[in-house]
Parts: C-alpha cells; sequence; structure tokens
C-alpha cells in the first residue's frame, strides 16, 4: 500500500495526522480513547483526532 500524507496538525510523527492510500481509503492517526463506552469489534478501533484536523483538510482541498 502506498501511503501519503495530506494534513496534520503539527510536522513531528506523533500528532494527529490523515493519510490517503492508492486505494482510495483514507488513514487516521490519533489517540485511542478508552471511555467511550461502545462496543466495537475485534477487528477495529477506534481514533479521536481534532475536528480542526478535517476543517483543515476540508478547507485546503486535500478530501
Amino acid at each position: 500500500m502506498k501511503v501519503t500524507k495530506l494534513v496534520s496538525t503539527c510536522d513531528i510523527k506523533d500528532c494527529p495526522t490523515i493519510y490517503a492510500t492508492d486505494r482510495g481509503t483514507l488513514l487516521v492517526q490519533g489517540e485511542t480513547p478508552t471511555d467511550h463506552g461502545l462496543q466495537i469489534p475485534a477487528h477495529e478501533t477506534l481514533v479521536e483526532i481534532p475536528m480542526k484536523l478535517i476543517q483543515k483538510a476540508v478547507r485546503d482541498n486535500l478530501i
């Protein structure tokens, strides 16, 4: 899979980030919340990212 960084909240590697893949999908890097109370299947996960990351990606026409 080819991964391209689209947008991040900072320039280092441990910040919330959105990546595009050559599969036509997005990868999202963010915190793993533990206090959500949801039942998530074992093959899935949740990540939490700041709303400003999505707003920046939309404003910059990246997604």
